[in-house]
């Protein structure tokens, strides 16, 4: 197989990594848009987000579909619920202090994850993917006859990795309209713009920290939930996921929607076309240099606001 389809092979892994990655880093996104809060437990809500896509698939009978179908909608449901509670229990309790509240999402992480680790277990385990068809690519190419296409042994994927990239782009799109063009949406900006004139406006502020913290926690194990049938569940998975996710945000600018996706793009595309022709590891070094020259160059990232 010539360069051209390694190429187009690579660029499909690196989309299905960057709409797994642009789902995760949206929540965090979300989270410090509005509370500016920095979660350093949004790593982890990935990782229950396919530690319960598991268990449910384990328990839940039907064939892999049904198991997969039921995921999708509790384990979000059931994590944003607990990002929720440990936002009116512990971040309320602490005024979203930015240094305290760093320290005590560390704490929240080590809780999760040795949780985890007590009642899931250190093995890594699959999930069988509700469908998993092979689809053939096809490929362009000039000939002696002109253009043809033609299908070269090995350029194929999967109709799960489509679905995953589909299904993506639509719980973005849905995130897009709540923030632009709904009430809660509107509620959030205000919120986001001027707490205390929102709390004076009758806006319960606090309720909308814990559902905007809850919402941020959700996206981040709709991602766990989808990327598992590609690779493992595993107690430790949230910590490639919260340092991916904090580059994009970075780089895209906090707090920055547009910015979160464009960047998660950027970073999965060529996480994926740099792991398939090189290294993971190479990939890893690209992307925290990419930072390095982001904070010298252009500290409020891509589309992020200049502090004045």
């Amino acid at each position: 197989m010539d360069f051209g389809p390694y190429l187009m092979l690579a660029m499909l892994e690196g989309a299905v990594m960057a709409a797994v990655l642009a789902l995760t880093a949206s929540g965090l996104s979300l989270v410090f848009g509005v509370m500016r809060v920095v979660n350093v437990a949004h790593g982890e809500f990935y990782m229950l987000g396919a530690v319960v896509a598991w268990f449910v698939a384990q328990h839940v009978g039907g064939g892999p579909a049904i198991g997969f179908v039921a995921a999708l909608i509790l384990a979000p449901l059931l994590v944003g619920g607990l990002a929720a509670l440990a936002d009116m229990t512990i971040l309320k309790r602490i005024d979203y202090d930015p240094e305290r509240t760093i320290v005590a999402t560390i704490g929240l992480l080590y809780v999760i994850q040795q949780v985890a680790l007590m009642t899931y277990g250190p093995n890594a385990q699959p999930v069988e993917p509700p469908f998993n068809q092979r689809i053939a690519l096809p490929w362009l190419e000039w000939g002696d006859g002109g253009l043809a296409i033609y299908f070269p042994w090995g350029l194929s994927t999967t109709s799960y990795k489509l679905f995953v990239i589909i299904a993506a782009v639509a719980v973005i799109l849905a995130v897009w309209l709540l923030m632009s063009r709904s009430k809660a949406g509107l509620i959030m900006r205000a919120t986001q713009l001027d707490g205390e004139m929102a709390t004076a406006f009758g806006i319960p502020v606090e309720r909308v920290y814990a559902a905007v913290f809850g919402i941020g926690a959700g996206l981040a194990a709709l991602a766990g939930v989808l990327i598992v049938p590609i690779q493992q569940a595993h107690y430790l998975m949230g910590g490639d996921a919260l340092l991916l996710s904090f580059i994009v945000v970075i780089i895209g600018g906090l707090g920055s929607l547009p910015g979160t996706i464009v960047a998660a793009v950027l970073i999965g595309m060529s996480d994926g076309i740099i792991s398939v022709f090189f290294s993971p590891t190479l990939a890893k070094i690209i992307a925290t240099l990419l930072v390095a020259l982001v904070l010298v160059f252009r500290p409020q990232g891509l589309f992020g606001a200049r502090a004045r």
